[in-house]
C-alpha cells in the first residue's frame, strides 16, 4: 500500500433478527488484524441502516453475517438499499448457513462472495484483499 492510499474500509453487519454475532465479531477482528479498517454495526440492523452506515463510513465493502435463514431477502434488500443511496459500487459479501442453490442465486444477483461454515478467517481476509478495491 502506498503512503497516499488508505486502508480498505469494511462494514460488518448483522441484518434482521438474527442474534448470533460471534462469527461476525471474529471476522471483523480478523479483517482488522489483517490491516483493514472495520466498522461493526452490531445486531438487528435493517438494510437501510446498513446502507446508511456504509455511506456515512465511506466503506469499500459490506460483509453480512446471516444465520437466520432470511438470506434470500436480506442480501437483496441491502444491495437495493445501497443502490438507493448511490453506493452501488460497494462490494457486498457475506456468510452463514446458506444452501448451495441459494448461493448460486445470490451470486447471480450481485453478491460478490458467500463464505460457508468452515471458511477460515485467513480465507476471508485474503478474498477481501484480492477482491475489494479502495474507492476514491
Amino acid at each position: 500500500m502506498s503512503d497516499t492510499q488508505r486502508k480498505r474500509r469494511i462494514l460488518v453487519a448483522k441484518p434482521g433478527l438474527d442474534g448470533h454475532d460471534r462469527g461476525a465479531k471474529v471476522v471483523a477482528r480478523a479483517l482488522a488484524d489483517a490491516g483493514h479498517e472495520v466498522v461493526y454495526t452490531g445486531l438487528h440492523q435493517t438494510p437501510t441502516m446498513i446502507a446508511t452506515a456504509a455511506v456515512q463510513e465511506a466503506v469499500d465493502a459490506v460483509g453480512l453475517s446471516i444465520m437466520s435463514g432470511a438470506h434470500m431477502t436480506l442480501f437483496p434488500a441491502v444491495i437495493e438499499a445501497l443502490k438507493k443511496q448511490g453506493a452501488e459500487d460497494v462490494v457486498v459479501f457475506g456468510g452463514g448457513i446458506i444452501p448451495d442453490e441459494d448461493v448460486v442465486e445470490l451470486l447471480a444477483n450481485g453478491v460478490a462472495k458467500i463464505f460457508k461454515p468452515g471458511a477460515s478467517t485467513q480465507e476471508i481476509g485474503q478474498w477481501v484483499t484480492d477482491n475489494v478495491s479502495v474507492q476514491d
